[in-house]
């Protein structure tokens, strides 16, 4: 495929690369300074380096940008996987390295592109590896057949909202025909407040700070988050999409204490009804003197906490939507697709907060291995 002018040449790519990883060596550490009881609604515009062991936009930055889009699509029948992913690379490296014409001249600031396969494609490259697995259908879900699944994730994040859809389009002109747009979703994270030292979590539009229990050291993340082997996905992880429509003038309407009993936090501090620190394990089994339990059996925090399920833990971001209706846009990473299903599995049985949300977007896709000079995005996978 012959590249247009304005398209990003290979040394262009590594020369933008070498540029954003000089300037980007702190831009994981942004939220190292935040303050216990301080919220923090600031973006960093460091740039993020798009090169590495891992794909930026999962835990580089550590706190997650204000806004996202996620872009769906499928590929043609017969295209060559490999160097549209190599193209897709470059085309990340030019467009977070500012170099890029089609930004029309706006600053990435802090923007990420992260990108992944869906199950066709990872079985296309070899039906044994992780990430084949399409999601399954479960309750309160109202999933047209467009919504569902994709070939092709690109999630783009950024502290400017402004830069996010410029480059949404610079990626699906680089791609051509060979995609087809499937769906997109934007979405924007509350303001942030501090749960420990470098740690922060959003509010989400239920008012209840969310994501606060994840994989947050680089133990856990080895542990429960990057894909281990086989060596084509290795430092890859696997990402779940969803978006839910939520009732919020019927959850509003009950007394803030039947809110909190539906997610089993306070709303105002975020620590469990059990008691401790907004970021300590909850007391799952802590009871009232007359024998109820302080988190109730129904609680989005019970029927959802990994040592109930007996799985792994997720790194879990939220994102508030209005359109096309007031909701969530939820994004998790495990090296476990089994982490999500079992605990939606759980969920599905009598968690307290489901009545609430109506899921219309469904999708789960392999993220791919980081990339650098010597090994172009999806290189491992795809010739």
């Amino acid at each position: 495929m012959r590249q247009a002018e304005n398209n990003p040449s290979r040394r262009a790519f590594l020369g933008a690369t070498a540029t954003v990883l000089a300037a980007g060596l702190t831009a994981g550490c942004e939220s190292d300074s935040a303050q216990p009881g301080r919220a923090d609604t600031s973006a960093s515009t460091t740039p993020v380096p798009p090169a590495g062991l891992h794909q930026a936009g999962i835990t580089l930055p550590q706190q997650a940008q204000p806004n996202l889009l996620a872009v769906v699509a499928d590929v043609a029948d017969g295209v060559a996987v490999g160097p549209l992913l190599a193209e897709l690379g470059e085309a990340v490296g030019t467009l977070t390295a500012g170099t890029d014409t089609r930004l029309l001249g706006l600053s990435p600031g802090d923007l990420t592109v992260t990108i992944g396969v869906g199950p066709r494609l990872v079985r296309m490259a070899d039906p044994a590896l992780p990430g084949t697995t399409e999601l399954p259908e479960f309750s309160r879900e109202r999933i047209a057949p467009q919504a569902r699944g994709g070939d092709l994730l690109m999630q783009i994040c950024a502290g400017d909202a402004v830069v996010i859809p410029v480059v949404a389009a610079a990626l699906l002109h680089q791609a051509g025909d060979r995609v087809r747009e499937r769906w997109r979703q934007s979405g924007r994270r509350g303001s942030t407040i501090p749960v420990a030292p470098g740690l922060t979590a959003p509010r989400n539009v239920f008012g209840f700070i969310d994501g606060i229990v994840g994989p947050h050291t680089a133990a856990e993340q080895e542990r429960d988050l990057w894909l281990a082997g086989p060596s084509p996905v290795t430092h890859g992880t696997i990402a779940v999409l969803r978006r839910m429509e939520l009732d919020l003038s019927r959850f509003a309407a009950l007394p803030v204490a039947a809110q909190e009993a539906v997610f089993g936090r306070r709303r105002d501090t975020g620590t469990p009804l059990s008691g401790g620190a907004i970021a300590a394990d909850p007391d799952l089994g802590a009871k009232t003197p007359d024998g109820r339990y302080l988190i109730p059996a129904d609680a989005h925090l019970r029927r959802a906490h990994p040592t109930a399920v007996g799985v792994g833990l997720m790194l879990r971001r939220s994102y508030n939507i209005d359109e096309p209706a007031p909701g969530l846009l939820f994004v998790s990473f495990q090296n476990d697709i089994r982490t999500f299903t079992n605990t939606l599995t759980r969920m599905d049985s009598g968690d307290a907060l489901l009545p609430f949300t109506t899921t219309t977007v469904g999708a789960s896709f392999l993220i791919l291995p980081g990339f650098d000079r010597q090994k172009p995005l999806g290189a491992t996978l795809f010739r």
